[in-house]
């Protein structure tokens, strides 16, 4: 039996690496389902990213994904235009699960949903995964041909 009935995540997931894995891993594990939400474009540029790849080539890189490494999973994958989705309107989340860099998001959206008379979740903060320097695996650190997927050293 899972510890949850309903978690959240969200993320941009251009480059797919072993950071989101160790999030999408702990999501699944503890968890009956998964909600995960996926920065829109034009969310994605507001927040000052550099997308190299659209929403639809992002969807379906993680659905495709998710799929293959994770097959018996049930999730639901919503657009994200926003910090939190669904996570704010959806009474039924129980826990958000954020990696070290984005810990402060538990209580931000708790403090939204006390706003909408919704329950608290637990925040679930999975630690950053190191790439062979020791520093984080991001998609920055891929696009500028630091590290790859895997955290090895270009």
């Amino acid at each position: 039996m899972s510890q949850f009935k309903l978690v959240a995540l969200g993320g941009t997931f251009d480059i797919i690496h072993k950071g989101h894995i160790a999030l999408l891993d702990k999501a699944f594990s503890i968890s009956s389902k998964t909600i995960i939400g996926l920065t829109s474009d034009e969310f994605a540029l507001k927040k000052g990213k550099q997308i190299a790849h659209s929403y639809s080539q992002r969807l379906e890189s993680l659905k495709t994904y998710i799929e293959k490494k994770f097959p018996n999973s049930k999730f639901q994958i919503s657009k994200l235009d926003n910090d939190f989705g669904p996570a704010v309107i959806e009474g039924a989340v129980e826990a958000l699960v954020v990696s070290e860099e984005t810990s402060k998001q538990g209580e931000i959206l708790n403090n939204i949903r006390r706003q909408k008379n919704l329950s608290a979740v637990e925040t679930i903060v999975v630690p950053l995964v190191l790439a062979k320097n020791g520093g984080p695996i991001s998609t920055t650190r891929i696009k500028n041909s630091e590290i790859d997927s895997e955290g090895n050293l270009r």
